[in-house]
């Protein structure tokens, strides 16, 4: 096997899932600013807003995580124009 074949900063990184609260330790080189501590070790900590343990394909559940008012702007631009027709 070769030496040196991974960049410098890759190391096991905890990805969590917003949503669900799920934990992953994956090997990565994401930059993080948090730390998080598992199973008594710390780890680099890394927030996803939706990982196989939240997406309704991996699920088979249909549910809406919306941080951004997204899904209200949208009823509200869609709900102006049903009035103007």
């Amino acid at each position: 096997m070769k030496d040196d074949i991974h960049p410098k900063n890759y190391r096991l990184v905890v990805f969590k899932d917003a949503g669900s609260g799920a934990e992953f330790i994956i090997g990565s080189t994401v930059p993080t600013t948090q730390t998080i501590v598992v199973d008594g070790k710390e780890y680099p900590l890394y927030t996803v807003e939706i990982s196989s343990d939240s997406h309704p394909f991996y699920t088979g559940k249909q549910s809406t995580l919306d941080r951004a008012g997204r899904v209200d702007r949208f009823k509200k631009r869609t709900a102006a124009r049903a009035v103007k027709k």
